[in-house]
């Protein structure tokens, strides 16, 4: 028993690769039970739009970023806007005092949450990847590349979506954002860079998802460049770290609050 008018010692805080993975668990099986209709929706939205561009892009880069554009959309819908419905949800019902009296890390909250949604994105990019490709007999044997690109978008676009939930004044703002976010990875991911105008080309390079797009479009070339897929690559992997930083402290900031 502790002395008289001395506050017991608080628990250690759990280390941060226990309390991610516990985290992660938590959040998978949520958005198992709760996303899947969502995600069922998010592909046949992108399906969707690969069925329309088939009647206007025949083949050649415009189909290459048709399919890589429509495949990252997934990613965009469940990482990025889902994600900041949920952190917005959160902040504005007080769900953010049970996290903050866990003694887990703030980085294994977000990272955690973006983990588990960006894994959610696996089997509907998935599906459009091979949907889009048969659809535009472009071929399949460097899909793999997914396996990077995946979770390298998704880190990414989740970040940027956390970021969104835990910093929008209102509920209703962070889905706001989160809703213009998927949008601008719509019109900025699926059509070709190549039929844009100029100013709207260097909206499209500060995009994160825009580099997971082109890592994906160029394996479908018949000698892909692997360097500048690895590049490609290598500044999604960038963005995803400023980004998930960002929302780490975003979390901080907001559960003080």
């Amino acid at each position: 028993m502790p002395a008289a008018g001395r506050a017991a010692p608080l628990a250690p805080r759990a280390k941060l690769l226990p309390s991610l993975s516990a985290v992660y668990r938590a959040q998978l099986s949520r958005a198992r039970v709760a996303r899947i209709p969502l995600l069922f929706v998010a592909t046949f939205q992108s399906v969707g739009i690969m069925v329309l561009m088939r009647g206007v892009v025949d083949g050649g880069p415009g189909a290459r970023a048709v399919v890589s554009g429509s495949s990252v959309l997934v990613v965009a819908f469940v990482a990025l806007n889902l994600l900041a419905q949920y952190f917005g949800q959160l902040r504005a019902s007080g769900g953010l005092d049970h996290y903050a009296t866990l003694p887990v890390r703030p980085a294994a909250v977000v990272l955690g949450a973006a983990g588990a949604y960006a894994s959610f994105t696996v089997p509907g990019t998935a599906v459009t990847a091979v949907v889009g490709s048969a659809l535009f007999r472009l071929p399949l044997s460097h899909l793999w590349v997914l396996a990077a690109v995946i979770p390298l978008a998704g880190a990414a676009l989740a970040g940027l979506g956390a970021a969104f939930g835990l910093l929008a004044p209102r509920q209703e703002v962070a889905t706001l954002l989160g809703q213009l976010g998927m949008s601008a990875a719509l019109l900025l991911g699926v059509l070709p860079a190549g039929r844009l105008p100029e100013l709207i080309r260097w909206a499209r390079d500060l995009l994160p998802s825009t580099y997971g797009v082109e890592a994906l479009a160029r394996t479908f070339d018949a000698r892909p460049d692997w360097s500048a897929v690895g590049l490609d690559l290598a500044v999604c992997a960038a963005v995803g770290v400023v980004s998930l930083a960002v929302a780490t402290w975003a979390y901080r900031r907001a559960a003080v609050r």
